[in-house]
């Protein structure tokens, strides 16, 4: 077997491995390889709480640090509370300065209809007296001088009950138709007391909600005012994965279907197992901060990508927690075409909520019904 037979032969064996592992490759495509999408364009996100200040102070004391661990409702920052303290005081008193103001208030509509009442009585004496002196100066008893002074005072205690009349209705309207509980003076005054409590209580600075402490941005000693960012937690277990599609490979992903998730954190020892939780609205080009404009001259085109969420199992989040950011490799399992629909958001039910911010107000509220017996005693 000279040289050229044993090149023919060669040939021939490297042809046919090519056409077997053609072969191989065509079978595994039409049996398992169209029926999987894969992107390593993906990465781990989720929610990330900012937490900021509601009232005005200075720092007093920062408890937490970034990387650790915080759950709900634990202090995070205090802030100087003097300056609450005595805004609390100075509603206290303008309530019970207010109730008082508002009983006299009373007091004074009460005098005011009795004042009425006496002008009456006083206008029908000076009537009567007019009508005895009428008859004297019938008799020749009495002068025209006595009888002008007689209907005089018939004219200036009409005026007079007119007067109080009207300083009557003026001091009824201050009061009229509610108790001095409900008067809008001591209602507003127990408006400002509620906020004074609040502001005083919102001088501690809780967790929203469990997670890990991120940004944080807070000093002692610093001035902060509402709405300056403080720190941020991450809830370790409202974690997603976006994986960035291109649009040629979405027309079979549906909602619902599995998802095989690998990081590079953990490597291929550890798959994560979740499902499509829904496609985006939009390309990411359409929500960038400057959108592409397309409608030029020199347009070329460029395969969007489309960010497909993918929703993790918590049990296995929980054995191995993810941090924001890591790059993930996405395995989409297409063997399920039904055509699913995104989930309705319920109106009825919150998707994420924290009992933090619901601060229980019935101890203000006691505070309140003290100052109000204290200062409506006889």
């Amino acid at each position: 077997m000279n040289k050229q037979t044993n090149r023919k032969y060669g040939l021939m064996i490297v042809l046919l491995v090519f056409l077997l592992a053609g072969l191989w490759a065509g079978w595994h495509w039409l049996t398992v390889g169209r029926y999987y999408q894969s992107t390593n364009d993906a990465y781990v996100a989720g929610n990330l709480v900012n937490v900021m200040a509601q009232v005005s102070g200075n720092v007093k004391a920062v408890y937490v640090d970034e990387t650790q661990q915080v759950m709900t409702g634990q202090p995070l920052v205090v802030l100087d509370d003097a300056d609450a303290r005595l805004a609390l005081s100075r509603a206290e008193s303008t309530l019970a300065e207010t109730v008082r103001n508002v009983a006299a208030q009373y007091q004074t509509a009460d005098a005011a209809a009795a004042l009425v009442d006496q002008r009456k009585v006083e206008l029908e004496r000076a009537q009567n007296d007019l009508k005895r002196r009428a008859g004297l100066q019938d008799a020749r008893a009495l002068s025209g001088e006595d009888l002008e002074h007689a209907r005089l005072s018939v004219v200036a205690a009409q005026a007079a009950l007119v007067a109080a009349q009207r300083t009557r209705d003026a001091a009824r309207v201050a009061v009229l138709g509610t108790p001095v509980i409900r008067h809008p003076a001591v209602l507003h005054a127990e408006a400002q007391l509620r906020q004074a409590w609040l502001d005083l209580q919102r001088t501690t600075i809780a967790a929203p909600v469990s997670g890990r402490v991120a940004k944080r941005t807070v000093q002692v000693g610093e001035h902060v005012t509402p709405g300056s960012l403080l720190l941020a937690v991450v809830p370790e277990q409202q974690i997603w994965v976006d994986a960035n599609f291109k649009e040629n490979r979405l027309a079979q992903v549906r909602i619902g279907q599995p998802v095989d998730l690998v990081t590079d954190l953990y490597g291929s020892d550890v798959v994560f197992h979740g499902h499509v939780a829904g496609l985006a609205a939009g390309t990411g080009s359409v929500f960038s901060l400057l959108p592409a404009q397309n409608a030029t001259g020199n347009w070329i085109k460029v395969v969007q990508r489309l960010p497909v969420r993918m929703a993790l199992d918590a049990s296995e989040l929980k054995a191995h927690p993810l941090q924001l950011g890591l790059s993930v490799t996405a395995t989409v399992d297409l063997h399920d075409q039904k055509s699913g629909q995104p989930v309705l958001a319920n109106a009825s039910q919150p998707l994420y909520s924290t009992p933090v911010l619901s601060i229980d107000m019935q101890p203000v509220e006691r505070d309140i019904q003290r100052i109000l017996a204290q200062n409506l005693r006889p």
